[in-house]
């Protein structure tokens, strides 16, 4: 019997991120979850000890201590697959869309500390038990990244951007350590934080006249992580309907 492989996943107490961790868990993997928030009651895992860490990976000394935290939970052994799924999107007082001209560099700072730094911070901290089981990092990006988007902010597209050429530059460093590195761009997937007026975009920018569910991101994700993927590195996978064609 093969042994049991290990799966760090951030942002997973709702959402994708925690899609991902369910669907981890069912192949058989122990799930190690990070979040702000904690773990809704109905998790399968909520309870069990050393598998969940709940820290704000907008706080980049929070981010330093999250690997602090969780080395002991790997205890140098294998670490499979990381999936940097944490990401945080505000919006302003009314709800408005938040611009390059008015956004506080605060906010700014968080955002990059969620969208950039924890990614980069978490898979460098955890780069020798990933070449330990020859792992696969992915990257939560979006297409937001690549295209000014109706609601989400200049602070969120650019932090997106600069982990998609984060995740290019990774996968080439971390080529030679036996570690593949891909990154996700969802669209508009259906959770419970969608924008309102997202049903205008499904019925004027989706060519599938439909939401994505969570599900079919972890679908792709659990294919990058897979054997499946062995040959794909530095890649930046759009799932969303055809809304950036």
């Amino acid at each position: 019997m093969s042994a049991q492989k290990t799966a760090i996943v951030t942002g997973a107490s709702r959402g994708i991120g925690h899609a991902v961790a369910q669907r981890f868990r069912s192949l058989g993997w122990r799930v190690i979850t990070v979040s702000r928030q904690a773990l809704p009651d109905q998790c399968p895992w909520s309870e069990e000890s050393n598998t969940h860490i709940q820290l704000d990976l907008s706080n980049l000394s929070e981010i330093t201590r999250t690997v602090d935290a969780l080395r002991p939970l790997i205890a140098g052994a294998q670490l499979h697959a990381l999936v940097n799924n944490a990401g945080t999107s505000p919006k302003g007082p009314n709800g408005e869309r938040m611009n390059s001209l008015t956004t506080d560099l605060d906010e700014w700072q968080a955002m990059y500390n969620t969208n950039f730094y924890a990614p980069l911070v978490l898979t460098r901290g955890f780069a020798q038990e990933l070449s330990n089981a020859k792992g696969s990092v992915v990257n939560l990006c979006s297409i937001a990244g690549h295209r000014v988007h109706p609601f989400a902010g200049a602070a969120y597209a650019t932090s997106k951007a600069a982990l998609s050429a984060l995740t290019r530059e990774m996968a080439a460093d971390m080529a030679p350590l036996g570690v593949r590195v891909n990154a996700v761009s969802p669209g508009e997937i259906k959770t419970a934080i969608l924008s309102p007026g997202t049903s205008t975009i499904v019925e004027n920018d989706i060519p599938m006249r439909r939401l994505g569910q969570v599900d079919e991101v972890a679908d792709l994700i659990e294919f990058l992580c897979s054997e499946k993927a062995s040959y794909i590195t530095g890649s930046e996978m759009a799932i969303d309907g055809g809304q950036s064609v």
